[in-house]
């Protein structure tokens, strides 16, 4: 036995100890040695040495020798204050003997007890290791008391000691589910241990100076001094620690509710311990594998999630069981989140991983708004994980240690254009594939990956009061990148139909609210343009929009008009008026006779922005607009502009009394000079292209301006009979075309001029349009085609008209013909406005035969497969559900078949988009001159001028026609199983992979040349 001791009787039972063999006289002596009184620092060294003597001389695990080591144990927690303070290093070794001794024995105990039944021998061991485990959290807690210790062999024992408790209580809670019968104390005393780790770490954290590198310590009696880097090893403490918790917050996440306290405790420690050493735990460890480790830990929960919802689910997921499932996952995040805030930089390191994992959760979101019985579940998955999934990025994209391009490439990380997919495409397909429910999904995986990025762009834009001007720069300059997914078929599909549980509140006032995707998304951009209206961010914003003004996609351009109608609610009104008054400066400048009658013109599409942005600015508005074109009344440009105006819906009601007045009493005026003065002579000395403004004023201005029914007479069906006998008679097609458009325009005015109906004209009116469209020679005419959609509306109004029910009545004949030809009509279009006029007609009407308005092959007759056979009851069972739409317009659950049309929908628009786009992107690109009599093309950039196309090689040609020749042959076949068949989800997904392969076979052939 070494060392000799100044009490006598602590040597005396030291010595007894030694010499004698018999376990159980050790254990007594060790009673003996648990109530001496020690005091001196030799005498604990001689215990201590004892005691770790003791502990090594059994080797082997049998009952003995947890008796006896239970028994060394107790002695040492009596005397643990004051043989820590005397002898820490000796203390501390001695517990570590002991944790290394019953990590060790904890798997032969596991194993032995498997095979065979030692129950009693189990027993007493786990209560020995309990016993250490207690001792070790008592060590932990008495340390904390006192001061950093003096010397390296101290603070190594210290580093070593926590280092094998932390082991063994991970060992521990590993091996959980195999000792559920001393369950609650195992779990009892890891929290104790690691609790009191995390308290030590935190009192020798605080006890350095961070601010220098070796520190000075004395003693507690002032004598020794001794230079050492406590620094160093206080930080190799916490790092250790931080390691083991880390490891058993990745046992407890996989060891079901039973280990909840586990990892809470474990990994808010890891969180707790980070905040440590002032951010020199930055370059001491690898803060980025830990943030790894806690997305892996989400992206494991997800995917267990779908996994289990995807095939088995039969019935609606509970609040409960939703909450149980995403609990852990914002326990994750939060935490992750933490970290990151903490730790920015190493956090950026792993942004990958970090955006595809809030991609992940944006994706699954939105498979599970697509499944009824997951409805509660996307409500709970909002309420709890929406926000916090967004705040897994905001702490690097608001830090001020990140740079600024850094934060632009996590943007372009998590929205990137689709010719740059296959960069990351991998991950995204991945992504994809984990997250979406395949049990009733209606898009491809593709398509809920697109979903996913779009809601979490929205939530980008819906928290960027959050966010600082770096990223309300890099989220601006992704907006053209965000308006140009509206025209991917599945996302425009979803976007007017699917609807998204949205989180209103904090807290614990969180509500969540279903609203339609497009709602939400107009709310979100709206949001952002007030944040970033005063900051660095709105010039992006504003280039965005003015770009946009024009869009060739029609619900891209109704996204840019929102946003410019919000403007001019509620932007300050000196900007609303600059920006008007340089609008009408270019409405002047475009206006022209041609352009004003073509709906597509720039003129047309300019004045239509007016209209609605004046729609929702102020009063004063709209007045300044009227002063401005009538201000100069007399030029031809005026008239142009104040018709292109009217066409477009200019809110004429939004006048003011007085102008509004002059306005209507011009309007009318004018109208009946044209009127009076109509006839063929006019025609002629009209063919300038610009001829019968008057009357389009008026039709185009008559709901508006709200004119008296009394104003508009008789004079009007005069002048429609007049219109008829001209288009008759006149040969040129010029003179044709301009009574055309009259025609269509004065049967819209009479449309709306009920009273006229009762008129004994009007007879006349109907006999005229029957020979007109029926039995004379116009009817051949393809051009009247396009009066028909004014026609309908004429239609309509018949139920005003008393019409008798005879055959030998020219206007009763005449009537049924004009129905009988609108109804047999097949265009989709001029249907749905025939039986529109037709329901009208039918539920005001006095006739009883109303069977003598519909043909027998009336378009509504024919079935839907075939297209072949025709049944009077079919129409009748297609009317009535026409007329009931809007009850059956409340159902707002979207459906897979109303997905898919849609889809087929979005495909043709996009198809037609990307023509538009081609065609403008020809013309901009080059542009013609002559140089030396000679016309050459020249790119405007300057970089290449050419006289000629390059020949290219014949392999390459003969390519490019077999690829044509190939997409000419699949797109014959699809019209084919189009017209035979009921389209499917399976064909669905054939035109939109063969939409892609024509868009890439397009991108190639602009690349060779070819045509």
């Amino acid at each position: 036995m070494e060392g000799k001791s100044s009490n006598r009787e602590l040597q005396s039972i030291v010595d007894a100890i030694g010499c004698s063999e018999v376990v159980e006289s050790r254990i007594q002596l060790l009673d003996k040695l648990g109530d001496l009184e020690i005091s001196e620092k030799s005498d604990f060294a001689c215990l201590l040495q004892c005691l770790a003597n003791l502990w090594e001389d059994y080797t082997c695990l049998d009952v003995i020798q947890c008796m006896l080591n239970k028994a060394i144990l107790e002695v040492a927690v009596k005397h643990l204050g004051s043989g820590l303070s005397s002898c820490p290093a000796q203390y501390l070794e001695l517990g570590t003997k002991a944790s290394i001794w019953c990590g060790k024995h904890l798997k032969m105990t596991l194993m032995s007890t498997e095979e065979s039944q030692e129950e009693e021998h189990s027993k007493l061991f786990f209560e020995l290791l309990f016993n250490l485990l207690s001792f070790s959290a008592a060590s932990f807690s008495a340390l904390a008391r006192y001061p950093v210790t003096v010397n390296q062999l101290s603070m190594n024992s210290i580093e070593k000691f926590i280092l094998e408790q932390l082991s063994l209580t991970k060992d521990l809670v590993s091996e959980f589910k195999r000792i559920q019968l001393y369950g609650s104390e195992a779990l009892k005393v890891s929290q104790e241990v690691i609790d009191s780790v995390i308290r030590l770490c935190g009192v020798q954290a605080g006890a350095v100076n961070w601010g220098s590198y070796d520190e000075r310590f004395e003693d507690k009696n002032g004598i020794d001094c001794e230079v050492i880097n406590v620094k160093d090893c206080v930080i190799n403490i916490i790092k250790h620690a931080i390691e083991k918790l880390c490891e058993m917050g990745i046992i407890a996440a996989d060891g079901g509710g039973s280990l909840v306290a586990i990892l809470n405790l474990s990994w808010k420690g890891v969180v707790t311990l980070l905040q440590l050493g002032e951010g020199i735990l930055a370059v001491k460890m690898n803060i980025s594998d830990i943030l790894v480790t806690l997305i892996s830990l989400v992206n494991e929960s997800i995917r267990c999630a779908s996994e289990a919802w995807n095939s088995t689910l039969k019935e609606t997921v509970s609040v409960t069981e939703a909450r149980r499932t995403f609990l852990p996952i914002k326990f994750y995040l939060i935490n992750a989140v933490k970290i990151s805030s903490l730790y920015p930089c190493q956090a950026y390191l792993v942004y990958k991983e970090l955006t595809f994992c809030i991609l992940k959760i944006s994706t699954f979101r939105i498979s599970m708004c697509k499944e009824k019985l997951l409805k509660t579940a996307s409500e709970v998955f909002t309420e709890l994980l929406e926000k916090t999934s967004y705040d897994l990025l905001n702490p690097i994209l608001i830090s001020d240690q990140v740079k600024q391009e850094c934060k632009f490439e996590i943007l372009d990380c998590l929205f990137f254009h689709e010719n740059d997919a296959n960069l990351i495409s991998g991950c995204l397909d991945e992504c994809s594939r984990n997250t979406s429910i395949n049990g009733s999904q209606v898009l491809p995986e593709r398509g809920a990956m697109l979903l996913g990025r779009v809601a979490l762009f929205l939530n980008f834009l819906r928290y960027s009061v959050d966010s600082e001007e770096d990223t309300r720069v890099g989220i601006s300059r992704k907006l053209g990148w965000f308006l140009d997914l509206f025209v991917n078929e599945e996302v425009y599909s979803s976007i007017l139909i699917l609807q998204l549980p949205v989180s209103y509140g904090s807290g614990k006032t969180v509500e969540v609210i279903w609203q339609p995707m497009f709602s939400f998304l107009l709310n979100s951009l709206q949001t952002f343009l007030i944040v970033v209206s005063s900051s660095l961010a709105w010039m992006e914003v504003e280039s965005f929009l003015l770009e946009n003004l024009f869009h060739p996609h029609f619900l891209c351009w109704e996204v840019v008009m929102e946003l410019w109608c919000f403007i001019a609610r509620y932007a300050e009104p000196g900007m609303v008026n600059g920006i008007v008054n340089k609008l009408c400066s270019l409405l002047k400048f475009l206006a022209s006779a041609e352009s004003v009658f073509n709906p597509c013109s720039a003129l047309r599409r300019l004045a239509r922005f007016i209209s609605m942005f004046l729609s929702f600015g102020a009063q004063s508005l709209v007045d300044q607009v009227i002063n401005f074109i009538v201000g100069d009344e007399r030029s031809a440009e005026s008239s142009i502009v104040r018709l292109a105006l009217l066409m477009e819906g200019f809110p004429l009601n939004l006048l003011s009394d007085k102008i509004r007045s002059i306005t209507t009493q011009k309007v009318l005026t004018d109208y009946f000079v044209f009127v009076e003065s109509f006839d063929e002579k006019s025609i002629r000395a009209g063919n300038n292209g610009f001829f019968g403004v008057p009357v389009f004023t008026l039709s185009a201005s008559l709901q508006s301006l709200q004119i008296n029914l009394s104003d508009v007479d008789v004079k009007t069906l005069k002048f429609l009979v007049s219109i008829i006998h001209s288009y008759k008679a006149c040969a040129d097609k010029l003179t044709k075309n301009h009574c055309r458009k009259l025609l269509s325009e004065t049967l819209g005015i009479i449309s709306n001029m009920k009273h006229l109906y009762a008129s004994d004209e009007m007879e006349e009116v109907v006999f005229e349009l029957g020979k007109l469209f029926i039995s004379g020679p116009a009817a051949t005419d393809k051009e009247l085609y396009q009066c028909k959609p004014d026609l309908a509306l004429f239609m309509a109004g018949l139920a005003h008209m008393h019409i008798p029910e005879t055959d030998k009545n020219p206007k009763t004949s005449a009537a049924w013909q004009l129905y009988h030809m609108l109804l047999r009509e097949r265009h989709w279009a001029l249907i749905h406005l025939a039986i529109t006029a037709f329901g009208y007609f039918t539920a005001r009407t006095l006739c009883n035969e109303l069977w003598r308005f519909v043909p027998h092959n009336a378009a509504l007759s024919y079935d839907l497969e075939s297209g072949i056979e025709a049944k009077e009851e079919r129409f009748m069972f297609e009317l009535k559900a026409f007329l009931d739409k809007e009850r059956a317009l409340h159902t707002i659950t979207a459906s897979s078949d109303q997905l898919e049309l849609l889809a087929r929908e979005g495909l043709m628009l996009k198809k037609l988009f990307q023509k538009l786009s081609a065609i403008n992107a020809e013309t901009a690109g080059c542009k013609s001159m002559d140089v030396d009599g000679e016309n050459r093309s020249m790119e405007v950039d300057g970089e290449k001028q050419c006289n000629k196309k390059r020949k290219l090689p014949d392999g390459i040609s003969k390519g490019m026609e077999l690829l044509h020749s190939g997409l000419k042959v699949i797109s014959d076949g699809i019209s084919q199983l189009q017209q035979h068949q009921l389209s499917s989800i399976e064909l669905n997904k054939f035109l939109t992979h063969f939409s892609r392969l024509e868009d890439q076979i397009a991108q190639l052939v602009g690349l060779t040349g070819n045509d």
